[in-house]
């Protein structure tokens, strides 16, 4: 196996040529056995669905892991994809915008990694529709990691990086020590599936585990029932409203689909999904963030423009701001929900109770280097 090792480093750029055109498996050893893994679904959550060409496996978890935290994806070798994503900020990053290699900063918050697995589309705007495509985009972004995928393959089939033998782990994970962007990609897909959240205080109560205080437990009947003043809104029940897009189905308090929330009248400086879809109904539209962990995913929205969850809760309280696109559901521009001080309390503390702090301190999902 050394001889052919060391074959495809000295011809890679041809082989890897060769295996991108054609599509094929070339250099994938018959007697390959990986090791099988099979994704265990907490209670109450729907089946995951995993690519047909993407299977598990230990290997291809563990090259994955080690590839979301090498900073050889970035053109300096400063950031990896944790950089952004950190364990204690539910893997998201704590600044309201990420700084890339060259100092520059974007527009937008980086997204929680949580249950991703789940998620029909990846982005604040959906402009990826699988996991795998999300993840190939920031190695490249100028933005970001701006690095070219073909440095970065060279740079795993080439440098020194002391004990670790990435062609080697290639093979292991996929049968072939031919290094490309889809089987980095794949790899790193793989570690993600298996960052789930599944045991905060509000799963153990639904697995009848523990209690909700009476404080938490008033927030959560506040999240599941529709806003307004039954005199006055047919339907209303004085509650808080947050059930039609942060909804318990299966348990990922998320929709995953995209709405207008009311931030902003007008959409210059972020037009949001329409630069997607070229629809002008979806100006002022992202996707919905799952709550998970949201006690630790500050600052907030799409921009990061709110720094609490009192000032989110706040916001929606307040009915939001008008504008041509604002979802339906977005039922109290004037006037508001008018929760009081202690509802407003009640649903903090609700939103408290689906943190994991055993997802966020996993070491299974830390810095292996």
């Amino acid at each position: 196996m050394m001889s052919n090792r060391l074959s495809v480093r000295t011809f890679s750029g041809l082989l890897i040529f060769i295996a991108i055109a054609s599509g094929c498996d070339c250099g994938k050893n018959p007697a390959w056995e990986p090791t099988s893994y099979t994704i265990e679904i907490p209670a109450f959550f729907p089946p995951m669905d995993i690519p047909a060409d993407n299977q598990m496996t230990e290997e291809g978890i563990q090259l994955g892991r080690l590839l979301f935290w090498e900073t050889s994806l970035s053109l300096d070798h400063s950031i990896s994809c944790g950089s952004c994503h950190a364990p204690s900020s539910n893997f998201s990053d704590p600044n309201q915008f990420s700084v890339g290699v060259n100092g520059l900063t974007g527009n937008r918050n980086a997204s929680v990694i949580v249950n991703l697995g789940w998620s029909s589309s990846f982005f604040w705007d959906g402009r990826a529709m699988t996991l795998e495509e999300q993840i190939r985009e920031p190695i490249e972004h100028p933005l970001e990691m701006n690095v070219a995928w073909e440095v970065v393959v060279d740079r795993l089939l080439n440098d020194d990086f002391g004990t670790l033998d990435y062609p080697q782990m290639f093979f292991d994970a996929f049968g072939t020590e031919i290094i490309s962007e889809d089987l980095a990609v794949k790899a790193i897909a793989q570690f993600v599936r298996t960052m789930i959240s599944a045991d905060s205080k509000f799963d153990k109560w639904r697995r009848g585990e523990t209690d909700l205080s009476d404080l938490e437990y008033l927030g959560y009947q506040l999240f599941r029932k529709e806003g307004g003043d039954p005199e006055v809104s047919p339907g209303g029940e004085f509650g808080a409203d947050c059930f039609h897009c942060h909804g318990e189905a299966g348990l990922q308090f998320s929709d995953y689909l995209f709405h207008n929330n009311g931030l902003d009248p007008s959409f210059e400086t972020d037009p949001g999904r329409v630069n997607v879809t070229g629809f002008a109904l979806d100006s002022g539209l992202f996707k919905t963030p799952t709550l998970r962990n949201v006690a630790l995913s500050a600052p907030y929205m799409h921009d990061g423009r709110f720094n609490s969850l009192d000032e989110v809760v706040e916001h929606y309280n307040s009915g939001g701001v008008s504008s041509s696109t604002i979802d339906t559901f977005m039922k109290y521009t004037t006037g508001g929900l008018q929760l009081a001080p202690q509802q407003k309390e009640a649903l903090v503390a609700f939103l408290h109770t689906l943190t994991d702090t055993t997802f966020i301190q996993n070491p299974k999902f830390r810095n292996p280097h």
